[in-house]
């Protein structure tokens, strides 16, 4: 199968203005991948699939990924004169930033009919709040039908276009996303009225306090 980087720059011959980068992975395992912008993603997906030399006929594995935002320190070095005509100076300065979170979902894709990959392809929303839309890629790979709904039910990202699109593994009346990272359980379940164990120690921090004894 073509590098990541060849398939990357087959794809922005195909989608003039599209965005594809490639996302490198240090370990051993060097599953380098694509990230896809959300505006092309499905015709992208469609040419995966049905290009001669690709034909990535299935997608094995969809699963979700919770990236809060988190601070970024960043340090640059200026090469400062020495005023005095000494040898020169290297100033390290840190500027601190901002990353914004988002929910990103990864597909990893196979051709069977030429027995290659994987293909690994990131998708990720706008923010983790009101922008967690993405394309749904069941259209193109009737396997990422289920798995996207477990995306969905778990961490939020809602799938545009998919057919079926609802909780898989929690219940309809179950609130958040369970597989966020700053999701907290609640102190009790509907399952449990009468709290016991661990769930009983959480619920106490809630409870009223005693009311004072009354005086002799």
């Amino acid at each position: 199968m073509e590098t990541v980087e060849q398939i990357r720059d087959r794809l922005l011959a195909r989608f003039p203005g599209a965005t594809v980068e490639v996302r490198s992975n240090p370990s051993p395992s060097g599953q380098h991948s694509l990230l896809l912008g959300a505006a092309t993603a499905r015709e992208i997906a469609q040419f995966l699939r049905d290009d001669p030399a690709l034909r990535l006929d299935q997608c094995s594995n969809v699963t979700g990924v919770d990236w809060p935002e988190k601070e970024v320190v960043e340090t640059t070095k200026t090469t400062v004169p020495d005023p005095a005509g000494g040898p020169a100076k290297v100033v390290e300065q840190k500027s601190r930033r901002l990353e914004p979170g988002c929910l990103e979902v990864v597909y990893h894709l196979y051709s069977i009919a030429l027995r290659h990959g994987p293909l690994v392809l990131r998708l990720r929303t706008g923010n983790r709040t009101d922008q967690v839309t993405l394309p749904s890629l069941t259209p193109v790979w009737r396997a990422c039908e289920f798995q996207e709904r477990e995306v969905f039910d778990l961490f939020g990202v809602r799938f545009e276009g998919h057919p079926d699109l609802r909780r898989i593994l929690m219940w309809d009346g179950f609130q958040d996303h369970p597989m966020r990272r700053d999701y907290v359980e609640p102190d009790d379940y509907e399952w449990e009225p009468t709290p016991h164990g661990a769930v009983l120690a959480k619920a106490k921090r809630h409870y009223p306090a005693p009311a004072p004894a009354a005086k002799p």
